[in-house]
């Protein structure tokens, strides 16, 4: 099975190699028929620490690292 991949703002960066990202996503009202946004928050492993507050990145689903985080980050967008 494929992993997934995510692409999503960075919120937190106060972690030791953690930062947490801020994911949206749009769909379709089902009754409404109006576009909803929705957004959830990863933990997500970032070995190099190089990734700061506002950085649109690229995170992929990974083996349990910790508690929280099942995610790592693939590529730094800027």
């Amino acid at each position: 099975m494929p992993k997934r991949i995510l692409q999503g703002v960075v919120v937190s960066d106060k972690g030791a190699k953690t930062v947490v990202v801020k994911v949206e996503r749009t769909f379709l009202h089902p009754l409404l028929r109006k576009t909803v946004r929705r957004s959830k928050r990863y933990h997500a492993h970032n070995e190099t620490s190089t990734i700061k507050v506002g950085d649109t990145i690229q995170i992929q689903e990974c083996a349990p690292k910790s508690k929280l985080k099942r995610w790592e980050v693939v590529t730094t967008e800027g």
